[in-house]
């Protein structure tokens, strides 16, 4: 994969990003890569995207009042998804078309899962036994009812549910531990979300990514080693086809499809991204799950930052200078008319891995970042970020 396997330099430093004048050519395939074992010999729980030491960490911010995590504290607990009247509205058959049209379950399968992660880390963080108990009643009615996923939207619907489930799940089944149902919930996982996302999907990167989120997340809750390594293939395999470097040449990686799918891309610049063009949005979702899948990995002992982390830099500087409007829009870069800003809540993670742990000046991510905190959801799967990454040096990593 040439430059994805270029060590990660800290010293670089964010500024004006370059653009590459080379006409477009014809796109190189990515080279197969050698098979690698990441999977750690047992795996640390919890360890998805969060780690006890870490939590212990937003604890102890949380109970001193400091900034930014009681704002971002006060924000969840007093959301409707943290209530614990909330009553979990599971079904047979979640069946999603295009957009969620029709909506058969797909909205209620999302909140339901960012709920159950939303009151296991209250609980977490508060002690009060009522959420984790609330956590626990919601994924029991899913696990007790689902059968299976329909529609256009299925595996994208899929990925984003499991991937908020299994958040949840790590931290009732190996923090909270008093759990009896969790063998039927992992079985859930195993059978009705794993055999969907496992695979990935090469029509969009952000499906791609967020289905190897969700596979790296299940492999991690059910000690899967095979699964476990076969999501970092396909992270490390789909990352340089999604972030564009120059020193990737004239044109960027083709998906592990084969294809060359960059919207309506007129030229490339170092930062962009694969659906940059189409909307920040879409981009967003991506970043995320780049950022959740690299801290997954950390947590389990297999470091990707050398491979993937100056694109992470990258693609977070880019998009953030453009939201915040720091530098001009680059001129007829999209053949479909000025650029679709609205990131959403999606770059603390990435953040705080490369500007807070290693030291990586990051301006414009960093100015974005502060100026957007608390961070809460986008009910997709992304919640609450500032609350968990924000400012936070724990190595995920570090044991107790």
């Amino acid at each position: 994969m040439n430059s994805i396997l270029r060590p990660f330099a800290l010293a670089i430093l964010c500024g004006l990003l370059p653009i590459s004048t080379t006409p477009t050519g014809a796109p190189k395939a990515s080279k197969p890569r050698a098979a690698v074992q990441f999977a750690p010999q047992s795996f640390a729980h919890p360890g998805v995207s969060i780690t006890s030491p870490q939590l212990e960490f937003i604890r102890g911010k949380v109970q001193q009042g400091a900034t930014p995590w009681k704002g971002a504290y006060s924000d969840m607990i007093n959301d409707p998804l943290a209530s614990l009247t909330r009553s979990p509205t599971p079904r047979s058959v979640v069946n999603c078309g295009q957009s969620s049209n029709p909506n058969n379950g797909c909205t209620d399968e999302r909140q339901d899962a960012i709920a159950a992660y939303t009151d296991a880390l209250a609980w977490a963080i508060n002690g009060d036994d009522r959420y984790a108990k609330k956590s626990i009643q919601i994924m029991d009615a899913w696990s007790s009812t689902i059968t299976s996923h329909t529609g256009a939207n299925t595996g994208i619907q899929t990925a984003w549910s499991a991937a908020s489930w299994v958040k949840a799940a790590e931290l009732m089944k190996y923090r909270y531990q008093n759990w009896p149902n969790a063998a039927r919930f992992a079985s859930m996982l195993r059978t009705v979300y794993l055999p969907i996302v496992v695979n990935g999907d090469d029509r969009t990167s952000n499906w791609d990514l967020i289905e190897a989120e969700a596979s790296i997340g299940i492999s991690v809750f059910t000690n899967d080693k095979v699964t476990f390594d076969k999501a970092v293939d396909q992270y490390l395999e789909r990352v340089p086809a999604f972030v564009y470097l120059a020193s990737d040449g004239p044109t960027p990686h083709r998906g592990p499809d084969g294809s060359l799918n960059w919207e309506t891309a007129n030229r490339y610049i170092t930062g962009m991204t694969q659906e940059t063009c189409r909307d920040f949005v879409h981009t967003g979702y991506s970043i995320a799950s780049m950022s959740h899948i690299a801290e997954t990995a950390l947590m389990q002992g297999a470091d990707l930052y050398p491979q993937v982390g100056e694109r992470i830099r990258q693609a977070l500087g880019w998009q953030s200078t453009q939201e915040l409007r720091a530098a001009p829009e680059p001129a007829d870069l999209c053949g479909n008319g000025p650029l679709k800003r609205g990131l959403g809540p999606v770059t603390e993670t990435g953040f705080n891995a490369l500007h807070t742990r290693q030291g990586v000046a990051m301006t414009n991510t960093q100015a974005l970042t502060e100026s957007s905190r608390p961070a809460g959801t986008n009910y997709l799967f992304v919640a609450w970020e500032t609350l968990t990454n924000g400012n936070n040096p724990v190595l995920p990593n570090a044991r107790p």
